[in-house]
C-alpha cells in the first residue's frame, strides 16, 4: 500500500516539475534579452562639433566694412537707329516673298511683289488715252496756228491731254508700288506675310534695320539722369554679348513717363566687330551714393541650390552661412548680407559631405 502511494507521489511531483522549469526558462530568457544581466553604463551627453574641421594651412580672410559708391543698374533695350517698316500701298494679293527674317540685304533690292494684272490693264488703257490726246492737241494746234480753229478749243486739248499725262504718270507710279525693294543695306527683321496672303494698305509686310547704327534705349529715373549728360560715354553689358561695349549719350527724350517717373534716354552703341540684335537686354551701370559695403573674393561665395554660401570660421570648423550677394567689381562681390565686419571666413570652401 505505501509502496503504491510513494509511486503516485512521485509521478505528480514529476508531472508538476517540468511546467515549472519551463516557466524558470522563460523568465530567464526574458531577463537574458532585456539586457538586465548586463553591467549598465549610465546616461550622458555626448558634445556636438558644428561644421567642418578646417583644414591646416587653410587661407582665411577677416572682412571688413569699406566705404564704397553705390553701384546702381539702368535696363535698356537695343534697336537700331535706322529701321523701316515696309507696308503695301494698295489692295492686291503677294506674288513673291523673296526674303527672310534675318537675311542681309542690300539698297534697293526686291524684297517681294504683288499681283500687278490689274494694274497692268488699267496702265494699258490709260496709255491709249494718252497717245489719243496727245494726237488730238498736236491736231488742235496745227489747226489753231491756221486759224481753222477757236482758241477755246487749242486750251481745252491741251488741258485734255495733261490730264492724261497725269493719269499715266499716276498709273506707272502705282505699278511701282507692286515691287517691294529694300530702302538701305540692311538686315530683315520680321516678315509678318507670306505669299498668296491678301495685302491691304498700310499693312507692314517686312521690317528691315540698320545693323551698322545701334542704340540702347535706357528708362532713367530722374534722380539719375544727371548722371546721363549729352556726350558722356557709358559702359553697355548686353545679355547676349560678352564683351563690354562704349556707348555715347545721343539723346534725351524731354518727356517724363507718367506710370514709371523715368525718362528715355537713347545710347549709341560704339561698332566693335560683335552683332547686336534688336531686342536684346542690356544694363548700364552708374555710381549712386555712399555706403560701408562688405567686399570678398567671388571664390570664397559657393552655390547649393538656389542658396549663396559662404563658409565662416570659429573655433577652428568652417560653418556654412547663407549670404545675399550684389554687384561685382573684378575678382570681388558684394555681400549685401550675412557677414558682419571682422567675422573670418575660407577664401576657398570645403566640400562638405
Amino acid at each position: 500500500m505505501n509502496i503504491k502511494t510513494n509511486g503516485r507521489l512521485g509521478k505528480m511531483i514529476k508531472l508538476a516539475w517540468r511546467p515549472v522549469v519551463g516557466l524558470l526558462g522563460l523568465v530567464a530568457l526574458v531577463v537574458w534579452s532585456g539586457g538586465l544581466m548586463e553591467s549598465k553604463i549610465g546616461p550622458g551627453k555626448q558634445e556636438y562639433q558644428p561644421g567642418i574641421a578646417v583644414p591646416v594651412g587653410a587661407k582665411t580672410l577677416a572682412v571688413k566694412s569699406v566705404i564704397t559708391p553705390s553701384l546702381v543698374e539702368v535696363i535698356g533695350t537695343a534697336a537700331s537707329e535706322r529701321m523701316v517698316n515696309l507696308s503695301a500701298r494698295l489692295p492686291a494679293t503677294i506674288e513673291t516673298m523673296r526674303v527672310a527674317a534675318g537675311d542681309v540685304v542690300t539698297n534697293g533690292q526686291i524684297l517681294a511683289t504683288l499681283d500687278d494684272r490689274d494694274i497692268r490693264e488699267q496702265l494699258g488703257a490709260v496709255e491709249a488715252q494718252f497717245k489719243q490726246a496727245e494726237v488730238e492737241g498736236t491736231r488742235t494746234i496745227k489747226l489753231f496756228e491756221k486759224g481753222a480753229t477757236t482758241d477755246q478749243n487749242r486750251i481745252a486739248a491741251l488741258s485734255a491731254y495733261e490730264a492724261a499725262k497725269a493719269r499715266l504718270q499716276q498709273m506707272r507710279v502705282m505699278l511701282s508700288y507692286t515691287v517691294i525693294t529694300s530702302p538701305m543695306d540692311g538686315v530683315v527683321t520680321d516678315r509678318r506675310a507670306e505669299a498668296g496672303d491678301l495685302a491691304a494698305p498700310g499693312q507692314v509686310l517686312l521690317a528691315v534695320y540698320d545693323p551698322m547704327q545701334m542704340r540702347l534705349n535706357v528708362a532713367v529715373p530722374g534722380r539719375l539722369l544727371p548722371k546721363f549728360p549729352l556726350n558722356q560715354s557709358v559702359e553697355v553689358r548686353l545679355d547676349d554679348v560678352k564683351s563690354v561695349i562704349q556707348g555715347t549719350v545721343q539723346e534725351i527724350v524731354s518727356e517724363i513717363d507718367p506710370l514709371s517717373r523715368t525718362q528715355m534716354v537713347k545710347v549709341h552703341l560704339a561698332r566693335n566687330g560683335t552683332t547686336i540684335l534688336p531686342g536684346s537686354y542690356g544694363r548700364i551701370r552708374v555710381e549712386g551714393e555712399a555706403h560701408a559695403a562688405v567686399w570678398v573674393p567671388a571664390a570664397a561665395v559657393y552655390r547649393v541650390g538656389q542658396q549663396e554660401l559662404v563658409q565662416v570660421v570659429a573655433e577652428g570648423r568652417a560653418i556654412r552661412r547663407v549670404v545675399r550677394t550684389g554687384v561685382m567689381q573684378g575678382a570681388q562681390i558684394e555681400v549685401l548680407s550675412g557677414l558682419a565686419e571682422g567675422e573670418v571666413i575660407l577664401l576657398e570652401p570645403v566640400k562638405e559631405g
